[in-house]
């Protein structure tokens, strides 16, 4: 009886696994695919805090989308990206915050997405915008 449940068990995982994976002779690979590339927060005030935007992605591959890392060209902007693998078809979000505290004027910043697909390790992404200087 133990042996007749394992092999249905066994079974049904099989029939799982072959419903997510690729054709014949195809590798289950990630892919990575932005709604939007860039985000303009145009005009905003220094003395008006951080401001945020979520770029969200989906993994239009048919393998688990890992973002190893993601990485801000300077200092005043930070990205939190998920640690969890984002599973096929679903979508993920990098929130990319912007502290204009000290920085006047016009702004142009990107953030390197490094990711486990083989075909496109580095995305990048970015923010632009106008800093209006904080009234003394």
């Amino acid at each position: 009886m133990k042996r007749l449940i394992a092999a249905a068990l066994a079974a049904g995982a099989m029939l799982l696994a072959g419903a997510a994976k690729p054709a014949a002779g195809a590798k289950a690979e990630p892919a990575i695919q932005f709604a939007e590339a860039s985000h303009d927060f145009g005009t905003i005030a220094e003395e008006g805090g951080n401001v945020s935007h979520e770029f969200v992605f989906t993994n239009t591959g048919d393998a688990p989308l890992l973002i190893v890392n993601a990485t801000a060209s300077c200092g005043c902007t930070m990205p939190k990206f998920p640690k969890n693998p984002v599973a096929p078809g679903k979508t993920g979000k990098i929130k990319v915050t912007y502290n204009p505290k000290g920085r006047p004027g016009e702004f142009d910043k990107t953030v390197t997405v490094r990711t486990n697909v083989k075909q496109q390790k580095k995305v990048t992404v970015k923010i632009k915008g106008f800093v209006t200087p904080a009234k003394n």
